[in-house]
């Protein structure tokens, strides 16, 4: 790929484009798309109702003004539709909790230099440690999946397979999915006893406990119980080390039957590393909070499933909203 041409305005623009950043995350951590809605109404009523400084809350209303998540006419701001759907709580396409946890990493993203330096987290586990931050990341990976979940199932072929392990599944919202597409599979999610409330109200709220069921455990240190011919490990292996990686998919391996299939969802890097853009940056994020952590490229992630004793690796052709991507083996 060759160099690109870079001028000042363009690096400077990118140096500030924090500011819009903050300037979103305030407006999500106040609620004020909720409070303002699609009625136009004034910086004063809004800062009525979020109790906030008039002066402050003009200021920020008129910078997202700015940015166009806001319209603003003879003195009064509303949400445009688009915004509204997004970022008013109560909409079924709300994703404002993965927002919020956007903002609860920004503290450890500005020591990235010290992470970098020193090869070491900055911020351990505090995102799932809080209370305020737990339930933004459970809630927020629980709206990335409902969002991309579907579509997985419509892609994925599982109508031959019967038993479906849904591996640090948390909520179950892909099992949830893809046993909605395929009438005769039922799957077990397979996560630690904290995430069992919410996945049996998830399971509940979809009329799907009769299929899916949850089970606790800790992949790490325990065995997985059972036997499946399909297991579905979406997000959990970018948060170890390759060893780790290796002994999660050898215990994944040897819970499937004879001809099972393992299904790799993971933000996957070209074999250069550089690239696609946010499976780098996602990369980097893993160093901030976890010891070992990290984006694997395509062939890393071959190499796991390969020594964990799959065969027939081949990657699926899936375009998600984010560069995610989809590795498939077989077990002889």
């Amino acid at each position: 790929m060759s160099a690109r041409e870079w001028h000042p305005g363009e690096l400077l623009e990118l140096s500030g484009y924090y500011w819009k950043t903050c300037a979103l995350h305030a407006g999500v951590k106040l609620d004020l798309f909720t409070t303002i809605g699609t009625t136009p109404m004034t910086a004063e009523e809004a800062s009525d109702k979020v109790r906030g400084s008039r002066d402050g809350i003009e200021r920020l209303l008129n910078a997202l003004a700015a940015m166009g998540l806001l319209v603003k006419n003879d003195g009064r701001f509303a949400c445009p539709p688009s915004v509204h759907r997004l970022l008013a709580k109560g909409s079924p396409k709300y994703i404002g909790h993965i927002i919020l946890h956007h903002h609860h990493l920004m503290e450890s993203w500005a020591r990235l230099d010290q992470s970098v330096r020193t090869g070491r987290a900055t911020r351990g586990q505090a995102s799932v440690n809080r209370e305020e931050w737990r339930e933004s990341f459970l809630m927020g990976m629980f709206n990335l999946a409902m969002a991309i979940a579907p579509r997985m199932a419509d892609a994925i072929d599982l109508s031959s397979r019967r038993r479906l392990l849904d591996l640090g599944g948390g909520p179950g919202t892909y099992a949830i999915h893809f046993c909605l597409k395929n009438p005769a599979l039922v799957a077990s999610v397979y996560d630690l006893p904290t995430s069992r409330p919410f996945a049996e109200k998830t399971i509940a709220g979809f009329d799907m406990e009769s299929r899916v069921s949850f089970t606790p455990g800790d992949y790490h240190s325990d065995d997985i119980p059972g036997r499946h011919d399909v297991a579905w490990l979406s997000h959990i292996l970018h948060a170890e080390g390759p060893e780790a990686c290796l002994n999660i998919l050898r215990k994944t391996v040897a819970a499937l039957e004879p001809g099972g299939m393992i299904l790799i969802h993971e933000f996957i890097l070209n074999n250069q590393l550089d690239g696609p853009l946010f499976p780098a940056l996602f990369s980097l994020n893993m160093l901030l909070g976890t010891d070992s952590g990290r984006a694997y490229s395509e062939a890393e992630l071959s190499a796991m499933l390969a020594a964990a004793g799959a065969k027939d690796i081949r990657r699926l052709p899936l375009q998600t909203p984010n560069d995610s991507g989809v590795l498939l083996g077989t077990v002889p």
